[in-house]
Formats: C-alpha cells, structure tokens, sequence
C-alpha cells in the first residue's frame, strides 16, 4: 500500500468522522474507498463483504450478545439497587459517602453486567439524586459515575476483553479476565481517595454508620447477584465451560434472578429483548466493519511498517511504553473501544512483544488507556450517557472530573511498569 493509499484510509476516515457519520459506516466506508485503489471495483467490493461476514463467524463473539442480554436483564431486574444498598452499609459513613458508594456499586454492577454504559445508567440514576439531595452537586455525582463507571470494563466479565483476545489472535480469555481484577480495584480504591480528599475540601454531608444488622441484611438482599460472578468467572477458570458458554449461564441466571426479585416480568421481556438485540447489532457492526479496516491495513503491510518504525525509533522498554500509551489515550478520545481494540492490537501487540511484554499485560494496559478515552470529548461515549443521566453539560462536569483523570492516569502508569499487578492472579491460577 503506496503513501495515497495510506492518505485516502485517514483523511476519509477522519472526514468522514467529522461529518457526524456514525462510527461503524465510517470504518466501512473509508476501508472500501482504499481497498478500491488497489484491486478493482468488482473484487474490492467482493472481498469487502467477504471480510465483513467472515469476521463474524466466531464462537468466542458468541459470548458477547449473551453478555449484553444478561446486562439488560440486570439493569432491568432491580440488581443495581441491592447493590447499592449493600455498598451503603459498608462505606456510607465515609467521607463523601454517597460519592464511595457510587464507586464501590459500580465495580460490582459493572463485573456483573461487564457494561460501563449500564452501570453509568443504573447507577447514576439511582444516586444522581439521591447525591443531589444530600448537598452534593449535581456536577461531582456526575463526574464520580463517569470515571468509576468505566471499571465495568477492566473487571469480569468485560466483553471489551472478549475482542482482545479476538484481535490478539486468541490470548487466554480466562487470564485476561483474571488480570483485570487487581487493576480494576486499584483504580477504584484511587478515585475513592480522590472522592473523599474532594468531599472533605467541599465539606459534602457524611452518611450514618450502617449497624451490623443492617449491613448484613442488605449482604444477603445482595448475595444472590454476588454469586453470578463465582458462577461465571469460576466457572471459566476452572474449565467447567468457556466464555460464550458462562455468558449463556449468565442469562438462565439473571432472569430467573429478575423474576425472583419480582422486578421483571413476561411482558417486559419483548422489550428487554429488542434493547438487547439493538445494542447487539451496533456492537457486532463495529466489530464487522473494524476488522474488515483491519485487514485493509494488514493487505497494505501498515502495521508491519508502524511496528518497525517504532522499534526503529528506540528499543528503551519504558520509552516505547509512554508512546504507545500516549497514542492509545490519544485514539480514545476520537475512537470508540471496540474499533481501536480491533484496529490497534495488530500494530503494537507486535512492538509489545519484541519488548517481551506478555500480552495479557498489555491487553489490560490498552482497555485501561480506551477506558480513559470514553470518558473524554468529543466522542467519549460515556461522558454523554452520564451527563445525559445527571441532567447536566460537559462543560460544567469538567472540573470535578480533572482529579479523577489524573488519578486514572496514575493507576494506568502503575499498571503499565508493574506488571504483578495484572499478571499475579493469571501466575497464581496457573492461567499462564
């Protein structure tokens, strides 16, 4: 592929971005307009749909619809509030306690529902007002479920990890998911530092402390949804059944859990349904069309190219770690996670390699980066959802979420050159 080439897959690419086309027909559209400068009309076009098919003809991907309907049932059936009465009883009476509360409920929803936009959704709408009410603005409860809403997708079971493997050429599922426990607690550990020093310099309202009857009522109200995660992660690490197979389980689980709860019914179910398969066909367009610009930049050899260059460039481990990390904050920001996993693991997971860095540890280094990247404009996908949730603008949710970026960047830069962090479990577990 000749510099023109290369021209035409950017400047469309980005155009048409610009213009407002939607992410999914942009990846299509500007693969189809390269391709068409090296092959004719005819196999162009022929081949264009050839990729777009074959790239969904997977079992792993299976995992992912069945992930997105467990997803839905959850925020459907009542779970987002048991879990957020549970994390009350345990840090409520911190300082910034509703703020804690919001973090330590979205780790626990987000590795249920493996959704950084449902636990942005559930939560934020239980809490937002809730926060409100007790003299929190409306700014900082925004800004909180923002950043801790994004742990969904570095703790299990995360789909985003899902199309890692799928891109990294099929890294262990089961140690990735593992890998992303510690880094996904450490982060959320941070931004409670964050929340509580914010909390103090505001002077926001402290909660009650819970009794322990209390606390131990709402861990029961709880425990059915808790036991989802051993079912589904043990399941995978053990070997009892694989990814796609414990996304199944995850949906004979949670409805008959919604309908336990009494919070769901059989005529709710046609419209659970239909958000499930909405979201289904975005997330697999994306993932269709991203591979399909995938294999264009593999035909013109451009992450052979890239890869080289890079290494060119200096063969300093913690140099080329800084680079690729700034890349990867800076494709965030106008990229969504699932076509810069698919695009972007081909190019540097090679670089990684040559450094001998192992590829779980990357992979969980570059969703932490995309992770970073949604919360940011101009196409920060859940920046919208929780500014749309709290009924504010991004303008005005800015300067309280500065502090918990640096603190995300931070526990990112943690992650990066201490690589116990997301390898200790997959070693102990003898994933690896």
């Amino acid at each position: 592929m000749g510099i023109i080439e290369i021209l035409i897959l950017v400047l469309s690419f980005l155009i048409l971005l610009a213009i407002g086309v939607p992410v999914a027909w942009t990846l299509g559209i500007a693969s189809v307009l390269t391709i068409l400068f090296s092959l004719d009309s005819i196999t162009a076009l022929t081949t264009m749909a050839q990729q777009v098919l074959t790239s969904l003809d997977s079992f792993t991907l299976l995992a992912i619809p069945f992930f997105i309907l467990a997803g839905q049932l959850m925020n459907k059936g009542g779970i987002a509030t048991r879990l957020i009465n549970f994390a009350k009883n345990i840090i409520g009476s911190l300082p910034g306690g509703l703020a804690h509360i919001n973090v330590v409920a979205a780790m626990l929803f987000g590795a249920i529902a493996g959704s950084s936009v449902a636990a942005a959704s559930a939560i934020g709408s239980i809490l937002g007002p809730r926060m409100e009410k007790e003299g929190y603005t409306k700014e900082f409860g925004a800004a909180i479920n923002i950043s801790s809403s994004t742990m969904g997708l570095i703790i299990p079971p995360s789909n985003i990890l899902i199309v890692y493997s799928l891109a990294s050429g099929g890294t262990s599922i089961a140690a990735l998911f593992i890998a992303g426990y510690i880094p996904g607690i450490l982060t959320g550990l941070i931004l409670m530092g964050v929340a509580a020093v914010w909390a103090m310099w505001k002077n926001f309202p402290v909660g009650e402390r819970s009794s322990f009857k209390n606390l131990l009522q709402s861990f029961f109200h709880a425990l059915p949804s808790l036991l989802l995660l051993i079912i589904v992660i043990g399941g995978i690490v053990i070997g009892i059944f694989t990814a796609t197979e414990a996304a199944a389980i995850a949906v004979v689980y949670t409805l008959g859990l919604a309908f336990f709860y009494k919070e769901l019914t059989f005529r709710d179910l046609p419209d659970v349904l239909m958000d499930s398969v909405q979201t289904t066909s975005i997330v697999m367009l994306l993932i269709a069309t991203s591979i399909s610009m995938s294999w264009v930049m593999s035909f013109g050899h451009i992450p052979q190219s890239i890869s080289e260059g890079l290494l060119a460039l200096s063969d300093n481990k913690i140099l080329l770690l800084l680079i690729i990390n700034m890349i990867l904050l800076g494709v965030g920001m106008f990229m969504d996670m699932t076509p810069a996993v698919l695009i972007f693991t081909p190019i540097f997971l090679p670089v990684v390699a040559e450094l001998g860095i192992d590829p779980v540890h990357f992979g969980i280094i570059m969703i932490m980066n995309l992770c970073i990247g949604i919360c940011t404009p101009p196409v920060g996908t859940l920046l919208f959802v929780g500014v749309s949730v709290a009924g504010t603008t991004i303008e005005k949710v800015i300067k309280p979420l500065m502090p918990l970026f640096i603190a995300m960047l931070l526990t990112l830069m943690l992650v990066t050159f201490w690589e116990d962090l997301s390898l200790m479990l997959p070693r102990l577990f003898d994933l690896m």
